[in-house]
C-alpha cells in the first residue's frame, strides 16, 4: 500500500476533541497524514469536521470510527454508579441512572462515508474491532482504503482475513484506549516493537507502528523494525492546533506517571495517574460506552474546574517529550531527528 507520504509520519485519530481539523490539515501541509476522529460524534458531527478539515487541505486524509460491540449487562454497571454517587454528590452533578444502548451511529456513518458529503476522505481506520465483511466489502467498492487498528497478533489475523489495507500496530505504551477487539479482553503488555515483529510474522499487510513514539530516534527505531510508517498522538496534544485543553497540555508536563486504566470509560486506556485512577481501579467493569456515558458528568465538572486529580487526561508513556508549537514545525522537527537517528 503506497501511502504517498513525503514525510510517514500520522496524526492519530484522538476523539474527545483532541483531533481537530486544523490539526490534520497541518499534518498534511507537512507532508504527513492526518485523521479525524469520528468516535463520540453523530454522524453530523463527523461530516461537518471533514467539510473543515476539505476547506484547509487540498491533501487526502482519514477518518477513524469506533467499532460497536455488544451491550454490557446491567448489574456491574449499577454497582459502579453506586461507587461513584459520592462524588458525584461532591461536585453536585447527577449520574445516569439509565444508559440506553450506544452505537455510536455507525451504520449512520458508514452510510454517510459511502454516499454522503464526504470528499476528501481517503483512509478509514477502525477502532476497537473490525466491521462486517459486507461493510468492508462495501467500502473497498467506493475506493477507500480501510487500516484495522490492532494490539495482538490474532486482531492482526483477523484484519488481514477481512482483506483491509493495511495495519496499525498499537504498542501498550500508547495515550488513550487500547483498541483490543472486544472490551473484556485484557490489554497485551508486549512493547512496541517486538509486537511489531509478532505481527509481521502472521501478515503480509504494511504495518503503522503506533505507542510511545516521542522522538526521532523512537521514530527512526520504529521504521527501521519494519514500520512503513509511524503514528503519533500525544506527541501532538501540545501544539498549537491541538483541540487539547489547557489543564490537560499542563497535565503532560507536571503529572510523571501513566497507568491503563478502565476507570472513567469501560475499555483499558493509558491515562496520567491522578487521584481518581488509583481510587477506581480494578472497580470498574468492563462495559464501554455505559461506563463513559456513566462518569461523564464527573469528567466535564472536573474539567471545568481544572482538577487534575479527577480529569481523564489520556496520555502515552512518552507525554513528557509532546512539544509545543505549529504542528507542522512539530512534524518536519520530528522527521529531521528521525532521518539523523536512522
Amino acid at each position: 500500500m503506497d501511502f504517498d507520504l513525503a514525510v510517514p509520519l500520522i496524526a492519530a485519530p484522538m476523539a474527545g476533541g483532541a483531533s481537530t481539523p486544523e490539526l490534520v490539515a497541518a499534518l498534511n501541509g507537512a507532508g504527513g497524514l492526518g485523521f479525524l476522529a469520528a468516535g463520540y460524534r453523530d454522524t453530523g458531527g463527523m461530516i461537518e469536521q471533514v467539510q473543515r478539515t476539505r476547506e484547509s487541505t487540498d491533501r487526502p486524509f482519514g477518518v477513524n470510527l469506533f467499532v460497536p460491540g455488544p451491550p454490557a449487562a446491567p448489574g456491574p454497571v449499577a454497582a459502579y454508579r453506586e461507587r461513584l454517587l459520592p462524588e458525584a454528590l461532591r461536585r453536585g452533578v447527577e449520574l445516569p441512572a439509565e444508559i440506553p444502548p450506544d452505537r455510536d451511529d455507525w451504520d449512520a456513518k458508514l452510510d454517510a462515508l459511502l454516499h454522503g458529503p464526504t470528499d476528501g476522505v481517503a483512509w478509514v481506520s477502525y477502532t476497537f474491532g473490525l466491521p462486517e465483511p459486507a461493510e468492508a466489502a462495501a467500502l473497498r467498492l467506493a475506493g477507500l482504503r480501510q487500516l484495522g487498528t490492532v494490539t495482538s497478533p490474532e486482531e492482526a489475523r483477523a484484519a488481514t482475513a477481512l482483506g483491509l489495507d493495511a495495519l496499525v500496530v498499537q504498542g501498550p505504551e500508547a495515550g488513550g484506549h487500547r483498541a483490543t477487539h472486544r472490551a473484556e479482553d485484557r490489554p497485551g503488555t508486549l512493547p512496541l516493537l517486538p509486537l511489531l515483529a509478532a505481527v509481521q510474522e502472521v501478515t503480509p499487510l504494511p504495518l503503522i507502528a503506533a505507542g510511545g513514539l516521542g522522538s526521532g530516534a523512537a521514530i527512526a527505531a520504529a521504521l527501521g523494525a519494519g514500520a512503513a510508517a509511524v503514528q503519533l498522538g500525544t506527541a501532538y496534544l501540545r501544539t498549537d492546533e491541538s483541540g487539547a485543553s489547557a489543564a490537560h497540555r499542563r497535565a503532560l508536563l507536571e503529572l510523571d506517571a501513566t497507568t491503563v486504566t478502565r476507570a472513567f470509560t469501560g475499555r483499558p486506556a493509558r491515562a496520567l495517574r491522578n487521584a481518581f485512577t488509583d481510587r477506581h481501579e480494578g472497580r470498574a467493569p468492563a462495559a464501554y460506552p455505559e461506563v463513559h456515558h456513566l462518569t461523564q458528568p464527573l469528567r466535564a465538572a472536573a474539567s471545568r474546574a481544572e482538577d487534575l486529580t479527577a480529569m481523564h487526561l489520556w496520555a502515552g508513556t512518552a507525554h513528557r517529550e509532546a512539544r509545543a508549537g505549529r504542528a507542522a514545525d512539530v512534524t518536519r522537527e520530528l522527521w529531521r531527528e528521525a532521518l539523523r537517528a536512522g
